[in-house]
């Protein structure tokens, strides 16, 4: 009798072991892509997937996906952004030329739609493909994993509607999204994710960007670990959300924060795009189209900000 009960103690400790390290860190080296690679998952943009993404194209109708940057715009986190147009300059030769520039104060890549780089979110001191932030992290920039390593998203992008799944206009704050949430919105839109594909999450959150930003920033809906882990296998590229942080807020479980960050960014390579507008495409019921996304070349930078477009 006391065995077996040493034996069902043993195995609690090793269950409650096994979920305490749910998050496990990536080994150095441990990309699919070779030990020196920085780019993780924007390596499966090859030439044959731009191809197919192009074929995509029918109508020409372009959807601006990226929202507008401006001071009075949600911001999380203590984030900041803040542009002035200085003093007009005298007018200078005959033709009387005058000109206009402006003066940026932010946390550039990391306001607004931004997309999350792979040098973003790590799991303590380990980041993508086992890099350690001790080793690559400077304060003029990040010697390993910067923006300007990505190069250009062109591809197949998904739409899942999750929020016309759950017959909502809205999802509520804090609902984790599922695995068989994201298996429901594919069998019921009649769609499949393909490696290499860029899938964006429409929960309805952003419907709160120019209404309501204190809503906004209170928390969110957003995926949870088995969602993450889901999209993972299906080896995509990058993933796109209607609010601010893609991980439901408040989560799950009260002691993560932000997990699916790191099954994404650290663990797989997979980009995240936030604050991104698409309800058109959910009013419009485009489910598949062509992507594109060039990051701005901030050479060491965790993010970029920038406008995302899809084409049908």
């Amino acid at each position: 009798m006391r065995n077996s009960l040493l034996t069902i103690c043993l195995g609690l400790f090793v269950s409650i072991s096994a979920l305490a390290n749910d998050i496990i860190e990536p080994s150095r080296g441990s990309s699919k892509w070779g030990e020196n690679d920085e780019r993780g998952a924007a390596n499966n943009i090859t030439p044959d997937r731009v191809i197919g993404a192009a074929k995509l194209i029918k109508t020409g109708a372009v959807y601006l996906m990226g929202r507008l940057y401006e001071a009075e715009m949600p911001q999380v986190s203590g984030r900041q952004y803040t542009l002035v147009v200085p003093q007009a300059t005298p007018l200078i030769g005959r033709n009387r030329l005058s000109w206009h520039e402006e003066f940026v104060a932010s946390q550039l890549g990391q306001v607004g739609t931004q997309l999350d780089g792979l040098g973003h979110v790590g799991i303590g001191d380990v980041y993508y493909n086992g890099f350690d932030q001790r080793q690559f992290v400077t304060p003029k920039g990040l010697a390993k994993l910067g923006i300007e390593k990505v190069g250009v998203f062109f591809a197949r992008g998904v739409l899942l509607d999750i929020a016309l799944l759950k017959k909502k206009a809205r999802l509520e704050k804090g609902y984790e999204v599922t695995d068989t949430d994201l298996k429901q919105a594919l069998e019921g839109q009649r769609i499949q994710i393909n490696p290499g594909d860029c899938v964006f999450v429409h929960t309805g959150w952003g419907g709160l960007w120019e209404t309501d930003h204190s809503q906004y920033t209170s928390g969110e809906p957003g995926i949870g670990l088995s969602a993450a882990r889901f999209l993972a296998q299906r080896e995509i590229t990058l993933v796109g959300f209607d609010n601010w942080g893609a991980d439901a807020i408040p989560g799950s479980d009260p002691e993560l924060f932000h997990p699916a960050h790191q099954v994404l960014l650290t663990q797989n390579g997979i980009y995240i795009l936030e604050n991104l507008d698409t309800s058109a495409l959910a009013r419009d019921r485009v489910y598949e189209f062509a992507f594109f996304f060039a990051p701005l070349r901030l050479k060491g930078a965790t993010g970029s900000p920038g406008n995302p477009v899809a084409i049908r």
